[in-house]
């Protein structure tokens, strides 16, 4: 009886129950921990070359970004400067209201009469239907290197960028560019007619008694052309006349000065060579050329004033003038006998001889062999108007 009541106790669920919870409470305590622990993640192999995967996608697309953003900038660049890039003109290019295109094209196709040649090209007279008379230098054909065609657009349209550079320059002491005509590989260019011809045929005149000029219209001369010189030394970007000589120095009817052909020789860069007996030293020397080389010409035009001799005088060729007209100069100054330069013709009243002698200074520092130690052109306006009330 007491054994069957024992064994239904057992079967009864609450002592099983119990037992299970001091079972579960009585062992060791390792193996509870390792029971209840949970369990530890499984590491997959491939998820450390997802990362990778990520990341060089990222950097891949930023590096295409930038190249694609490069490119785009460059492509927009290039297409700016196509549509911006100076157009090749065709026909006259007129810059005064008192020219017309056709009349101008039927008079340059017409016979003009021959001013005077250079390296450069012909300078001729012209007169148009209406009455008006113009100057017209036809530049010489030019030609570069590389493809002749491709060589030649690329010419006409650096010329043609210039040439309108230098149709805004506007002075009293510049030929003022009126109008230019492309015809083929060369350029024609327009300017006002003047009547006393060039400084060079006006001093062959006075060595030939056939003209007088006074000292006080030669200093005007002189101080025009550096007021000239002053003008296109201080533009921005700086302009060199490159070719200043008395054949370059315009005069109008009242013999102010006019300086022509200036810039034109930057025009074509295969003439920059050319040097002639006012060129400066170093034109010879390495062919650099500076303002200050423009001051030097200016000297050589002031000496020419002052003697009335031309520098390429058979007088220059022997040993006692010092081989040029600047070294002769400088070598009378020197020797305190500046007065034996002037020309005899323009010798009168003391303070007239007091000024040239003055200026046969300035011209020979002008004429110094170094650049450095010659005069600016502001400076050179100074000094030539200190010597005469203009």
């Amino acid at each position: 009886m007491d054994r069957r009541r024992s064994t239904s106790v057992m079967n009864s669920p609450i002592p099983r129950l119990l037992l299970l919870v001091l079972g579960l409470c009585c062992r060791p305590e390792a193996v509870r921990s390792q029971e209840i622990e949970p369990p530890s993640p499984v590491k997959h192999p491939h998820s450390k070359n997802e990362h990778q995967r990520i990341i060089l996608s990222i950097v891949l697309g930023v590096l295409t970004g930038v190249i694609c953003a490069i490119l785009t900038a460059l492509l927009v660049r290039c297409f700016v400067r196509y549509i911006s890039r100076t157009p090749i003109l065709k026909g006259p290019v007129i810059f005064s209201p008192k020219i017309d295109p056709k009349t101008l094209q039927l008079a340059l196709a017409s016979e003009n009469q021959l001013l005077g040649s250079s390296p450069i090209g012909k300078y001729c007279r012209t007169v148009l239907d209406n009455g008006l008379i113009i100057a017209v230098k036809q530049l010489g054909p030019f030609s570069e290197c590389g493809s002749p065609e491709a060589q030649s657009k690329a010419a006409k349209r650096r010329i043609q960028q210039e040439l309108e550079v230098l149709a805004g320059l506007r002075h009293r002491h510049l030929m003022s560019l009126r109008a230019y005509v492309r015809e083929h590989d060369r350029f024609s260019l327009v300017y006002d007619f003047v009547p006393n011809g060039s400084l060079e045929d006006a001093m062959n005149r006075v060595r030939e008694t056939e003209l007088q000029l006074s000292w006080e219209v030669r200093l005007r001369i002189a101080v025009g052309v550096i007021k000239g010189l002053q003008y296109l030394h201080s533009y921005v970007p700086q302009i060199m006349h490159y070719n200043l000589k008395p054949t370059n120095v315009m005069l109008d009817s009242e013999f102010e000065p006019r300086l022509g052909d200036y810039g034109l020789a930057k025009l074509a860069p295969y003439l920059d060579v050319a040097t002639s007996e006012y060129s400066a030293p170093e034109c010879f020397q390495n062919g650099r050329y500076t303002d200050k080389s423009d001051i030097f010409s200016f000297g050589m035009i002031l000496g020419v004033l002052l003697t009335g001799r031309d520098p390429t005088d058979p007088f220059f060729g022997e040993a006692a003038s010092g081989g040029s007209l600047g070294r002769w100069l400088r070598h009378l100054q020197q020797a305190g006998e500046a007065r034996e330069a002037l020309d005899k013709s323009i010798i009168g009243e003391e303070v007239e001889e007091d000024e040239m002698l003055m200026a046969v200074r300035i011209a020979v520092v002008c004429l110094s062999d170094l650049p450095a130690e010659r005069p600016s052109s502001d400076e050179l306006v100074h000094m030539l108007t200190q010597l005469h009330s203009f």
